[in-house]
This record gives C-alpha cells, sequence and structure tokens, in this order.
C-alpha cells in the first residue's frame, strides 16, 4: 500500500497509547451534556508506534491493522496553541521577575480552566542560540526555543521559576514563534493559534538581508493572516533611565503599530508590574451580536446593518412556531394562553432601530445609563454602510449631539428599549467608526432619593481653610492626575484575591502542607496605600488632620423606653433587657403588675434615635418631637416625609384643641418649631408656610389670642427662599408677617 496514506478517524477515543514514549490520554470531552468529536489525522512518519498499547475502538483497530506503517497524530480542535516570546535582552533585567510570576500565573490559569491548551516558551536576547531557523537557513542568533509546544502541564510552570538573563539586545523572534506553530500545525489546525511578545521594545532591530523593516514586518504580518496567527504585544515601560534611545524606542513602536494596521494584532503598553499582572488574559472573550438589522434614521432611508427556538430535549431540533405556545406563571402554576388571544392583547412592535431624534450631549448624564454598553457598527462587507455611519458619527461628534433611538431587538417583542446613540470617532485609520448605545430609563424607571441638604447645617460647613486642605487631599489621592499616566486602570489591574489564590492553589498542588503565601508586592499596590505617595504628600497629609481634629465619640446608652410600650415577654423588650445593663433594673412587682417595669430615672431623650430597633411610624403623645425627627430620616420610602408633616400638623391641632386654659401651648409651640426645622431641611417650605397661615386663621376663629401672643414672642415666621430654594415668600415679606393681637371680648 502506499505509505503516505492519511486516513482521517471522526469518533470517540478513550484510550491510552504511546507514541515516542509519550502517553497520549484520551477522554470526553463534555460541552452542555453532549460530547464533543475531534477530527483525527494519522500521517505516516519515522516514528515507533508501540501496538501493545493500542486499545482503539474495533473500527479504528481494523483500519490502523490494515495500514502498515508509523504514523504521527495531529489533533485538530479548537484549543489554544500560546507560543510566549520573552524578552531576556539586558534593558529588561529589571522586570524579569515580574515577567517570570505572570507567565507562571498565566500557565496556572490554564492549568485550571483550559488544561488541554498547548504553551511554547521563546526566549531573544539570549548568550546562546538553540532555534531550528539557525540550523535551517543561518541567522535568527541569541534566540533560544525554551520549550517546545506542548500541552501546558505542572513541569511548565516549574521552567519559568528561573528564566536565564540575556546579554545581547535583539527583537527576532517573532519570525521564530510563528514558524513553530506552522510546522507544528500547519493549515490543517483549525485551533486558535496565537503569540504573545513581552518586551520593553528599546532594543535595535538588525537590519533585514533585503527590503527595509517595514517591508520585513508586511512580509509576516501577510503569513500571519494566512495561517490565522494572532499576535499580542506587551510592552513594558516604567520609568526610563538615561540610556534608552528615544529614536529607537520610536522605531520599534511604528513597526508594532504596523502589525496592528497590516495583520490581528493589537499593543498594550503598561508601566507597572501591578498593570503587567493584568496584562496576559487567560482567554478572550469575542463579541455578541445582540441585533442584526437596519437602523432607521427615516421612513425613506435604512442603513443595512436572526432567532430560533430549540427542544430542551433535543437541541438539535428547531421547534417551529406552531408548535410553542406562551406560559405565564399564577404562583405555582403556569398559564397557557392560546396564540388568538395573545395576539390579541399583545404589543405588537416591529423588529427595527428607529431615530427618534438628535439632543445635545450635555443633556444626556452619565448616571442615566442602564445597562452594559453595546456598539453599533455597520454591516460588514458593505462600503456603502460604512460610510453612511461614519457620516453620522463623524457629524453628530463635530456638532456635540447625541441621537435618540427607539430599539426592538426581536419581532413582536414587547418590550421596546430607548436608548442613546454617543459618536466613537476612531483614531486608527483600520478600525471604521460605530456608535456606542446606551439604554435610557423611563420614568417609572426613576427613583428620587431625598436627602436633606448639608448647606442648611451652618455647624458642618467648612471653613476656607478646611475646604483647602480637603481639596488637597483629594487632588493627592486622585489616580488620573493631569498630564500623567492613569494609575489602577480597570481594564489593567487584576483582583488581587484571585491571583492570590490560583498561586495558592498552583503551591498545595505541588505541597499539600503548603502555607498560604505572603502578598505578592505587585498586589500589594492594590490593596495597599502607595508609600511613596504618602511619603512624598506628608504636608498634605499632616495638614488635613491640622484642620479636622478627630474626636472619640462616647457611646450613648440604649433607651428602653420602648419596653414600656410592649407587651411582657416580648423580643424587644428582652432585647432592651439583655442590653441595658448599666445600673438600670427590670423587676415585676407581682403577678398583676406584669408587662410594667421600673426603670430607674435615667434622662431617656433621644430614646428612638439610640434604639435603632424600633421604627416609629406615628407621632406619639409623650415624645412627639422625637418621633417625628424619627420619621424625616427614614429613608426606605419618600412617603415618611409627607407622613411625618402631616402627623405634626395634626398634633400641633390636637393639642391645641385638647389644651384647657393654656396648658399645651408650650408643647405646640415645641412641636411647630420641630416643624418648620424638619420643612427647611427636607426643603418642602410651601407645606410650612401654608399651615402657618391656616394655624393663625383657626387660632383667629377659635379665639386662642393667648396662642397667637406666644407665636409672636417666639418670633414664629415663614420659610424664606434664603432657607429654601423652593420657597416663594422672600426675606422682606418673611419679616412683615406678624401674628397680630386679636382684642379680648368684654
Amino acid at each position: 500500500m502506499a505509505r503516505n496514506k492519511v486516513v482521517k478517524l471522526i469518533g470517540r477515543l478513550t484510550h491510552v497509547f504511546t507514541v515516542n514514549k509519550t502517553p497520549w490520554i484520551w477522554r470526553k470531552y463534555l460541552m452542555d451534556d453532549y460530547e464533543e468529536m475531534f477530527s483525527i489525522s494519522y500521517e505516516y512518519k519515522d516514528v515507533n508506534l508501540r501496538k501493545n498499547h493500542i486499545l482503539f475502538p474495533v473500527l479504528a483497530g481494523l483500519i490502523l491493522c490494515y495500514i502498515l506503517g508509523k504514523y504521527k497524530v495531529i489533533i485538530v480542535s479548537a484549543l489554544e496553541s500560546l507560543v510566549l516570546l520573552l524578552d531576556v535582552g539586558p534593558k529588561m533585567h529589571g522586570v524579569l521577575l515580574q515577567v517570570e510570576k505572570v507567565c507562571a500565573m498565566l500557565l496556572e490559569k490554564k492549568l485550571i480552566y483550559n488544561k488541554y491548551d498547548e504553551v511554547g516558551i521563546v526566549l531573544f536576547g539570549t548568550a546562546e542560540t538553540n532555534n531550528e531557523l539557525t540550523k535551517e537557513v543561518g541567522g535568527y542568533e541569541n534566540i533560544v526555543v525554551l520549550r517546545s509546544i506542548k500541552v501546558v502541564d505542572g513541569d511548565l510552570v516549574d521552567v519559568l521559576d528561573q528564566i536565564p538573563r540575556g546579554t545581547v539586545p535583539v527583537l527576532d523572534a517573532i519570525i521564530v514563534g510563528m514558524d513553530m506553530l506552522i510546522k507544528k500545525y500547519g493549515p490543517t489546525n483549525k485551533g486558535k493559534k496565537r503569540l504573545c511578545l513581552i518586551t520593553n521594545a528599546l532594543s535595535c532591530l538588525r537590519d533585514p538581508y533585503e527590503g527595509t523593516k517595514e517591508d520585513q514586518v508586511s512580509t509576516i504580518a501577510q503569513q500571519m493572516t494566512e495561517q490565522a496567527i494572532k499576535l499580542e504585544c506587551v510592552v513594558v515601560r516604567g520609568k526610563l533611565s538615561g540610556d534608552a534611545d528615544k529614536n529607537v524606542m520610536d522605531e520599534n513602536d511604528q513597526l508594532l503599530e504596523l502589525f496592528t494596521k497590516r495583520t490581528w494584532a493589537k499593543t498594550l503598553y503598561v508601566e507597572s508590574a501591578t498593570s503587567l499582572l493584568r496584562a496576559l488574559r487567560t482567554r478572550s472573550i469575542a463579541p455578541v451580536t445582540i441585533f442584526r438589522g437596519d437602523l432607521e434614521v427615516s421612513s425613506a432611508l435604512k442603513i443595512k446593518v436572526d432567532y430560533e427556538y430549540r427542544s430542551i430535549n433535543d437541541p438539535e431540533t428547531v421547534v417551529p412556531p406552531e408548535q410553542r405556545i406562551k406560559g405565564y406563571r399564577y404562583g405555582p402554576e403556569v398559564v397557557p394562553v392560546s396564540s388568538d388571544a395573545w395576539e390579541a392583547v399583545k404589543f405588537k412592535p416591529e423588529k427595527s432601530v428607529k431615530l427618534l431624534g438628535f439632543t445635545d450631549a450635555k443633556n444626556i448624564l452619565r448616571q442615566y445609563y442602564m445597562k452594559d454598553v453595546n456598539i453599533f457598527i455597520a454591516e460588514p462587507g458593505k462600503r456603502e454602510a460604512v460610510t453612511a455611519i461614519s457620516a453620522l458619527a463623524r457629524a453628530m461628534k463635530e456638532m456635540n449631539k447625541v441621537a435618540i433611538v427607539r430599539c426592538v431587538w426581536r419581532q413582536g417583542q414587547s418590550g421596546v428599549v430607548i436608548g442613546v446613540l454617543t459618536p466613537n470617532v476612531s483614531v486608527k485609520e483600520n478600525i471604521p467608526d460605530s456608535l456606542y448605545f446606551n439604554v435610557l430609563p423611563f420614568i417609572e424607571d426613576l427613583r428620587e432619593f431625598q436627602f436633606p441638604s448639608f448647606k442648611n447645617l451652618p455647624t458642618f460647613q467648612p471653613t476656607e481653610e478646611q475646604q483647602a486642605a480637603a481639596d488637597n487631599l483629594v487632588m493627592m489621592l486622585d489616580l488620573a492626575p493631569p498630564a500623567k499616566e492613569e494609575n489602577l486602570k480597570p481594564d489593567l489591574t487584576p483582583n488581587p484575591v484571585l491571583e492570590r489564590f490560583y498561586h495558592f492553589l498552583e503551591l498545595k498542588a505541588k505541597d499539600p502542607d503548603a502555607a498560604v503565601p505572603l502578598l505578592d508586592e505587585a498586589l500589594k499596590k492594590i490593596t495597599e496605600p502607595d508609600a511613596e505617595l504618602l511619603s512624598q504628600n506628608k504636608s498634605v497629609i499632616d495638614e488635613f488632620r491640622r484642620c479636622f481634629e478627630l474626636k472619640e465619640n462616647s457611646t450613648k446608652k440604649k433607651s428602653t423606653r420602648s419596653v414600656k410600650e410592649k407587651p411582657s415577654g416580648s423580643d424587644d423588650e428582652k432585647d432592651a433587657a439583655e442590653d441595658h445593663n448599666v445600673g438600670k433594673t427590670l423587676t415585676n412587682t407581682d403577678d398583676n403588675t406584669a408587662g410594667k417595669a421600673e426603670i430607674s430615672d435615667e434622662k431617656p431623650s433621644s430614646a428612638l434615635a439610640n434604639n435603632s430597633s424600633v421604627s416609629v411610624e406615628k407621632i406619639g403623645n409623650i415624645t412627639s418631637v422625637q418621633d417625628f425627627e424619627a420619621m424625616l430620616s427614614r429613608r426606605d420610602s419618600p412617603d415618611w416625609i409627607t407622613k411625618a408633616i402631616k402627623g405634626m400638623r395634626s398634633k400641633i391641632l390636637e393639642l391645641l384643641e385638647d389644651s384647657f386654659g393654656g396648658s399645651n401651648y408650650d408643647k405646640a409651640v415645641e412641636c411647630l418649631v420641630a416643624l418648620r426645622k424638619g420643612c427647611v431641611l427636607e426643603q418642602e417650605p410651601k407645606q410650612f408656610n401654608d399651615y402657618l397661615q391656616y394655624l393663625c386663621k383657626f387660632c383667629k376663629e377659635h379665639g386662642l389670642n393667648d396662642f397667637h401672643e406666644l407665636l409672636d414672642l417666639k418670633g414664629m415666621t415663614l420659610i424664606t427662599k434664603s432657607e429654601a430654594v423652593d420657597s416663594d415668600v422672600a426675606d422682606e415679606a418673611a419679616r412683615s408677617f406678624l401674628v397680630t393681637k386679636e382684642p379680648k371680648v368684654e
């Protein structure tokens, strides 16, 4: 038979066999409870195949027995093949320790989440040379293949524990890494192939034998595109030393930028070890299309930009619309609704994205955004659509406008979304312009939280000196100071808890008795204040400490007033009795007095403020002012403010009506003063002003002249505009508001 015959087997292999004394273990891969099928190629090679270890299924065994020869196994899957290209030249020695840790963390995560991925490591800038290209065609010196492309394992992590330091500055490893991927997989591999280059790009590139450096980059980029190889460049740039050649650095940056224009590549610049931790990602998340359709600018203009249901039992079977029926939960039951009934009552918008109009960008505030941001792009391959989207985005950018759109993602979708399109004008030639989309709220989605203004609390207002000290402290702690690089960027800042967990997991895999490691220095910069920043700004911190003196707030004793209002044996009574163990005694005298407590004569002021376990819902007779303040302070519903004001108004009238010989006048005035103060704090001047005018009329009609005089003596007046911005009473009018004393009837 022909010796170069290739046989492809598509099947499930769950057995162990040996090629070149290397065990290959095939297992069942489960994805959503279904086995994934792999395509396997067997090709003749000069390799010793130990047949006594072959335990294939019957069909595979028959074919292998028929085909005589020696074979090589090629895996065709969707797993990732990664080659790390690490610069170990002299100018990288200062950060190589962090590079080792970052690469080790990457491999640890792959061992957990992507244990069948394959990884290779190439070092460049070394004193030695060891790579296949040097042996085959010459050149490519000072480049060492530290590990060929193999399935990731624990030994690979150990290889990175001590990367050798190089002595020669070169940057020629991309070709070596690409050659490794091509030779390993060739055009048959359909998996993900990625090169990851970590360097500072400060070393001078060698001139090519033919053409320019730009021509060489273009040739490499073209080859990478043909082989579906992606390139990620992580450029580590901290504080540059004096020997850094800016011309060389700029030239290398331009060549790396050329890669991003000619092929699938991206370049990421990091300035610290903390950012480097997040620069290498275990996997990339591909964007998902949530809507595919036309953007309707008007009824006469559309810019060209489907869903299906499958059975749970058989995901391969598409359920047609006539076999589907709507169901709605009513308690534990699901009530089916026929299509006729549903069609009769449902809202029937058409699938569309329609432009409603434009508005100034300043009218749409950032806090209006409801969900994650999405991006609107033109239909791929449609040049006219790309031009139309670009023209729209650039016009909106020039006029500082945003577009309001009405979106129905699916045909017949009941929920209509109103959103805003913000222009995203690209600064790169190979990236088209687009529009950012954010969902806007309806009126029902808005929640108004009413908080009293600090401007109405004079004692809480800072002095100019205190304000300046606070401003300086905030500016000192700014993570994005002017004319400087932003620190702790979200997309470059890893989760320190997870990073420490992965590292500890790797240690436990090697040694079950391993102790929890100390927090890495790079992670401390995320979890702890920057010691260098604090030392440089010690004067700012000292000034803030001097302006704002800290005083210890003594713990107030919990009141037991609520015990009187609760039945004997209630939970509230028990809690109060347990907590109130500072000299007060709660005793029952006899069976006839059960439920009554003897309490020492401690002053029970601000009882409700000290006992947060009791929620006041109405204004009582004994502590009316405290009850009013407690209701105002409740933030579980905005209705409590209105309820508290109405309750206090009714309580004041009740006190006046039940007063005998002016016995309740002082308490009524106290409640009125509290009502005025509360209305000022909550910015409700109209309610108080209307009530005070009504109260004056009430006193006049009922002959309460003595109460008139008392209000006059207390200087009770309307809430002015200077106290509450919503008031329509000027200071002059408030001063002229007098409670006129009515003549006594003889």
